[in-house]
């Protein structure tokens, strides 16, 4: 007797429907699954047969042969154990289904006991379940929040084996509870760090403050202890609220990470990613021999931080080029080929040189010319034209510290990024990268926007060519410049671009002649 019924896979961040084909013959007792399957689902035919046994079923004595299509395709992971269960039973005539198979997803790790645990990547695999028609999706309770975000499919969440077999039979008294997604409004968490809590350091607010109206990278250079790091943890609170889509993508990639707190079924705030400089380039970019994502993937739509950032291998900060121009990483290995998502703004923090003192107005620095030379030179030249904004974040006074005087709030300047970043959101509509992704800030204007929406008047004209062959700037640092000038225009409410703001974007990227 064959019977099917619906389970789902992953490949990168996106999710694919698997049907589970069961054959069962009156021949010899055997079990055989095939279509691809790694060692975790070939191991499924012992977890299976407990579960089943262990659930007060009975395990079918004859001939079973499992089929996972599409058969060409590599299967991974213990997510298909449930759906092995259904089909097994459903071909063996042990069960009778009351609700159609074919409409249904099952998806979940079973226990020797039958209990069903809960998998990653389960609002990937809702969401191709969605896209392929499925009605009803079966999946660890657990999970079930998370599954829900997917409107337009009933959600179950079950919690053992033999509950969903009797839901399926339609027991009088089998009932699995439905999850329904409740779409609140966002919200900046309350105890999220304020700039309020930050003395002094006005040109550094400033600098940030452009920093998240156009969602440019930044890097913040100076003594220790001048607040650089408390500066870059208060970002989050500055940045607009993420949109449905946003949230959505960003849960995926937590949840293939098996990064989602518990509880948590769509994360609403932009994430601060701030690694350690020991780590690994995989670790920053993904790998692994199943491709797993990085923390340029993790950071996706919030901030990726790095502190000490001359510390980080030579390796790991290189690799960091292709995410930042392309706004996605492919991570290709002999099993597989993924693209992960990684649209982020990229938050660096260094001393000057290794003491951090070089440049202090009274504390003397006790490193040698050129081991300045020598620590300053671990950031290239192309990694360093890729963020937009440079800027000196210095000691402050005594009475700089001392005062009792709060700073600016960040829902105030909030309210000022979120403008600028509405005012860029209307202007690019339709608007799209040679890559097909659509444009939503000043970061990601590319040539053909530059000259579209950053057009200069004689004065600007003059101003841009004097700051080229006196700073000596490259092609990229110049339109670098252009986009910082067009987000500080949007701050101020300017259609057009005016020379107080090509000046303010020169100043935010001259600190590369002063120390580098």
């Amino acid at each position: 007797m064959l019977s099917s019924c619906h389970s789902a896979g992953i490949i990168g961040i996106d999710g694919y429907l698997v049907t589970v084909e069961c054959n069962s013959s009156r021949r010899l007792s055997c079990f055989e699954i095939v279509g691809l399957p790694d060692n975790a689902i070939k191991e499924a035919k012992e977890r299976v047969r407990s579960a089943i046994i262990n659930s007060g079923l009975q395990f079918p004595d004859c001939e079973l042969i499992v089929n996972l299509a599409p058969a060409d395709i590599k299967k991974e992971g213990s997510s298909f154990d449930l759906a092995l269960l259904i089909a097994i039973m459903s071909s063996s005539g042990k069960i009778s289904s009351k609700i159609e198979l074919e409409g249904s997803c099952f998806i979940g790790e079973l226990s020797l006991s039958g209990a069903i645990r809960p998998v990653r990547g389960v609002l990937c695999m809702a969401l191709a379940a969605k896209k392929a028609g499925i009605k009803n999706l079966f999946v660890p309770y657990e999970n079930a929040k998370e599954a829900s975000v997917v409107g337009g499919v009933t959600v179950y969440g079950v919690k053992n084996a033999r509950e969903v077999v009797d839901f399926i039979c339609g027991y009088d008294d089998a009932e699995l509870e439905e999850f329904v997604f409740a779409n609140e409004p966002s919200e900046i968490e309350l105890h999220a760090p304020d700039f309020e809590d930050v003395k002094g350091q006005a040109k550094a607010k400033r600098a940030i403050e452009i920093a998240a109206a156009g969602g440019h990278n930044i890097l913040l250079i100076g003594p220790p202890g001048t607040g650089k790091s408390m500066l870059a943890k208060r970002i989050p609170s500055i940045l607009p609220e993420m949109t449905f889509e946003e949230s959505v993508e960003t849960t995926q990639v937590h949840s293939i990470s098996g990064a989602l707190p518990d509880g948590v079924s769509l994360i609403r705030v932009r994430p601060f990613r701030s690694p350690h400089h020991t780590m690994s380039a995989p670790s920053m970019v993904g790998g692994g021999k199943i491709p797993m994502p990085g923390e340029v993937s993790l950071a996706n739509n919030g901030v990726l931080f790095l502190d000490e950032f001359p510390e980080f291998n030579k390796q790991v900060s290189e690799a960091l080029r292709q995410p930042l121009e392309d706004g996605a990483v492919t991570i290709t290995r002999a099993a597989a080929r993924v693209k992960y998502p990684c649209s982020f703004m990229l938050v660096c923090a260094m001393n000057p040189c290794r003491c951090g003192y070089y440049g202090h107005p009274t504390h003397p620095c006790s490193c040698k010319p050129s081991d300045i030379k020598k620590y300053l030179a671990k950031i290239s030249g192309p990694l360093l034209d890729r963020i937009d904004i440079q800027i000196e974040v210095p000691s402050l006074s005594y009475d700089e510290l001392s005062a009792n005087e709060k700073s600016e709030p960040s829902a105030t300047i909030r309210e000022r990024v979120n403008k600028a970043r509405k005012l860029a959101q209307e202007r690019f509509v339709g608007e799209k990268t040679d890559n097909g992704v659509s444009v939503t800030c000043n970061a990601q204007m590319e040539a053909k926007h530059l000259a579209k929406y950053c057009e200069l008047d004689d004065a600007c004209k003059n101003l841009m060519e004097r700051a080229f062959n006196t700073l000596g700037l490259s092609a990229r640092g110049h339109d670098r410049i252009l986009r910082l000038a067009r987000t500080i225009a949007d701050l101020a409410g300017c259609e057009k671009i005016l020379p107080y703001h090509i000046a303010e974007a020169i100043q935010l990227r001259s600190l590369d002649k002063k120390y580098f």
